[in-house]
């Protein structure tokens, strides 16, 4: 689990937009097991949930995991089981429009883990969560990631990056200011036993 950090505008989503082909890059490549592949290919090695959309608003969120499921070949076990760990049905029969910002994450986490390409791409999947949901939501993540998925969350609040996830990249205006586990980012910063905040701001 991999953490995209920085503050609003550092260029989180910019920089995941580019890496699933949605957005032309300047430079760079993105590869995999070494090999470059093409915007057109990485639908196959990458799912993006880009934060603050809402697909099929009109429909029950019942309807939108089993749809979802019956797209990307996932098993009513599946929906099942992530109904369950991401506390669904309460609202399962609700339309998804009707939604609070919290309920409506929930839901897309729930789509993006429906899926089976390999890498997961989270754009702020913490936003709209409370304090509960997101000890809850945390531990499904890393659940996921056990199976061998890897994914790249893109966060801005420093301390859940730093709960959640094994590695992390600092952003700063668009420029990588920092990457590795915190401890190695405390290294760099001169900044032993610092929180990842005074991590972050030392390097910045």
């Amino acid at each position: 689990m991999l953490g995209l950090v920085g503050p609003n505008g550092s260029g989180k989503t910019t920089l995941l937009e580019c890496l699933s082909g949605l957005l032309a890059a300047d430079g760079g490549r993105v590869a995999r097991d070494g090999r470059p592949i093409a915007p057109s290919e990485r639908r196959d090695a990458l799912f993006y949930m880009p934060d603050g959309i809402l697909p099929w608003a009109d429909q029950s969120v019942a309807w939108i995991l089993d749809f979802s499921a019956a797209l990307q070949g996932a098993s009513q076990s599946d929906v099942a089981e992530i109904t369950r760990a991401l506390d669904l049905a309460p609202f399962a029969a609700r339309r998804a429009g009707t939604l609070s910002k919290g309920q409506r994450k929930r839901v897309l986490i729930a789509l993006a883990l429906l899926t089976p390409q390999p890498v997961l791409l989270l754009d702020e999947p913490f936003d709209g969560l409370d304090l509960r949901q997101i000890r809850e939501v945390s531990p499904l993540l890393r659940r996921v990631a056990a199976t061998g998925r890897a994914l790249l969350l893109s966060i801005h609040q420093l301390h859940d990056a730093a709960r959640v996830c094994d590695r992390l990249v600092l952003l700063s205006d668009g420029r990588v200011v920092g990457e590795g586990t915190l401890d190695e980012l405390r290294a760099r910063a001169g900044r032993p036993g610092a929180d990842v905040e005074e991590v972050f701001l030392a390097l910045t």
